[in-house]
């Protein structure tokens, strides 16, 4: 495809007209790193004469890369074994005129212990995770609400399009909320600057309040609290257990953005003779009958005119993004990544940067937002079992089929392939991934219509939601509010299903973080979501047992995750009507047991015998070798 690349003016200033440099990325690094490479961009005015050089042992500086747009120079590095940490003086001469040194210092750290123990731990089937928008989740701190020098000043909660508010603290003072909930790990939506101005969508003129518009990725949005605040959030949550994923967008940036405004090369934004919006088809990845045409136009096309969409090709960038993402990781000490828009990303550079992560943090764990309607579509982009061209390295993706089966499961449909049917063939087509386990289910989030409204609204169905959420296999997450019952549809837009929670912000009238603020409905909501998350804390075979499911019948249908430690049977009767259930038909997995405890009532069955089922119920059994004190039902 011809395509047209459209260049910002450059200005060229004499020799005498105040060159400097003024941004190197990445601006401090660490000696001991596995990989010895470093790629420093010096971002200034002018360089294109400028001289380099490196005078510090254990440090070498390998080459020097300049590229069409003379603000940017390259400067390729190679940190020895034998480099201890200090200052790394980077000596410079900008022209040919004016012969003077000058000095920039790159801080170089000892790399700090805990990787893969108490930080960079990774995400797993056996940790809970609760996603949630800072901006829509508590204002811990007003102070930074609203910064005159950024483009977007305004904070107002009466329009669902504009910021709210919330920051980081908001989250630090609710930590005891969440493991109140049973949650290990917190997923917050981008806390990157987004320093955009208003932008037209079709709901109308909306504000980067969620975080997907980056504007500078070394920096953290001051809004937010900047990073004192997030330092202090990962780190108060390391102290009680938790883990923090961080949320990545490679795929485009805000138009705001330098790399748009003054890109190092003219391809560092994939351009089109005129706007090109992606077709959003993953099927052109790795459909054999697939148009090239079609393939580009699906990596290549922007989502917006004001989210230019990154030549993720060009070595440049792609290593740039890289280092961020090392550098995001070792400063705050993150545990694990939630990739956005992943399938619209170019798949050799989603490969280097797993396999660059994980060299660096051998336990860290990735998880790849990829919006698909097919297992195969799935799987192809995450470890798997296929024969194809392209072999992702992705630890494990956002599980959207699954969710849709798990919603299709606890409504009224009823068919071969529909209703509960659904998620038994969903689940039949594992097979394609390499580990199943590794993927992330869910009920909704933040881009889906609530889960609670998706059930009308109707208890039983949302028990019966949460019980598949922390009972099938995978790593379950939690949207915000849901277990509160935070309602609503993205009627006109997204913002609907991100309003603020209830009690987060100074003067609501209610407080939901606490019991008291909370209406019965939405205190036993909070109480069923408690009670099995914080039972599957210590439940060896909900975390990473295997899983064994029957085809269902009538609507019914019967599970059991097992390991060699417990066995946990599940049974979900998604019809209207009671029915019963034989033990003994299930002998495969019940056989040696002689009770089956309910996890939420403490009701005893005994495994001999049959038990009532109602219509749409949801029943956790734990079953046990021996009958405990507890009544048996017969």
């Amino acid at each position: 495809m011809k395509k047209i690349i459209f260049l910002p003016l450059v200005v060229f200033f004499s020799w005498c007209s105040g060159q400097k440099i003024t941004a190197v990325y990445p601006s401090n690094w660490w000696v001991g790193m596995n990989n010895p490479h470093l790629q420093v961009m010096i971002r200034g005015e002018q360089l294109d004469h400028a001289d380099f050089k490196v005078k510090y042992p254990g440090v070498v500086l390998d080459s020097v890369q300049r590229v069409k747009n003379n603000h940017y120079v390259f400067l390729n590095l190679t940190i020895e074994k034998n480099a201890n940490p200090g200052n790394l003086i980077i000596r410079y001469v900008l022209s040919l005129v004016d012969n003077k040194f000058h000095e920039l210092t790159i801080p170089l750290y000892d790399r700090p212990t805990g990787n893969g123990t108490t930080w960079a731990r990774g995400v797993y089937s056996s940790d809970f995770i609760y996603l949630l928008m800072p901006d829509r989740f508590s204002n811990g701190d007003p102070n930074n609400d609203h910064y005159a020098n950024m483009r977007d000043t305004v904070v107002d909660r009466n329009n669902p399009l504009a910021r709210h508010g919330g920051d980081m603290q908001g989250v630090i003072n609710h930590l005891d909320y969440f493991q109140q909930l049973g949650v290990t790990t917190l997923w917050l939506t981008p806390v990157l600057e987004n320093d955009m101005p208003l932008e037209k969508e079709s709901p109308g003129m909306m504000s980067g309040y969620h975080g997907y518009w980056f504007t500078d990725p070394y920096e953290i949005d001051k809004r937010m609290g900047g990073k004192d605040a997030y330092l202090k959030l990962v780190a108060a949550a390391h102290a009680r257990g938790m883990k923090i994923i961080q949320d990545a967008v490679y795929n485009h940036v805000g138009v705001e953005h330098w790399f748009v405004s003054d890109p190092p090369t003219d391809d560092w934004i994939n351009h089109w003779p005129t706007y090109q919006n992606t077709n959003h088809r993953e099927q052109t990845l790795f459909d054999i009958h697939a148009a090239r045409s079609d393939k580009e136009i699906m990596e290549a096309g922007w989502f917006e005119p004001h989210l230019p969409d990154l030549n993720l090709r060009n070595h440049f960038l792609a290593t740039f993004l890289i280092q961020q993402a090392i550098w995001m990781t070792q400063t705050f000490q993150l545990d694990g990544w939630r990739v956005d828009t992943y399938k619209y990303c170019d798949p050799i550079f989603l490969n280097r940067l797993n396999a660059t992560l994980e060299k660096e943090f051998p336990s860290i764990t990735s998880l790849g937002e990829a919006t698909v309607n097919s297992v195969s579509a799935g799987a192809y982009f995450c470890r798997n079992n296929l024969d194809v061209s392209w072999k992702s390295n992705l630890t494990g993706i956002l599980d959207f089929p699954v969710c849709d089966a798990m919603l299709e499961a606890v409504s009224h449909h009823k068919g071969w392939t529909g209703g509960v049917n659904r998620l038994y063939t969903t689940l039949a087509d594992d097979m394609l991934y390499k580990d199943p386990m590794n993927n992330c289910i869910f009920l909704d989030n933040h881009d889906r219509d609530r889960f609670y409204s998706l059930v009308d609204e109707d208890t039983a169905r949302f028990k019966m939601g949460i019980g598949l959420l922390l009972t099938e296999r995978g790593i379950p997450h939690l949207y915000y509010g849901t277990e509160i019952l935070m309602k609503n549809f993205k009627n006109p837009s997204d913002a609907m299903v991100r309003e603020d929670f209830p009690g987060g912000f100074a003067g609501d009238p209610k407080n939901k973080f606490l019991s008291s603020g909370r209406t019965p409905a939405e205190n036993f909501a909070f109480n069923y979501v408690a009670r099995l998350a914080n039972f599957r804390k210590n439940s060896s075979a909900l975390k990473n047992g295997k899983l064994m499911h029957y085809i269902p019948v009538n609507g019914t249908y019967v599970y059991f995750r097992y390991d060699d430690h417990q066995t946990i049977l599940c049974v979900l009767n998604a019809d209207s009507l009671s029915t019963t259930i034989t033990f003994h038909d299930y002998a495969e997995r019940t056989q040696g047991f002689e009770t089956a405890t309910d996890v939420m009532t403490g009701t005893v069955y005994p495994v001999t015998g049959k038990m009532e089922m109602p219509g749409e119920a949801i029943r956790i059994l734990e079953l046990k070798k021996r009958p405990t004190d507890n009544k048996v039902v017969h």
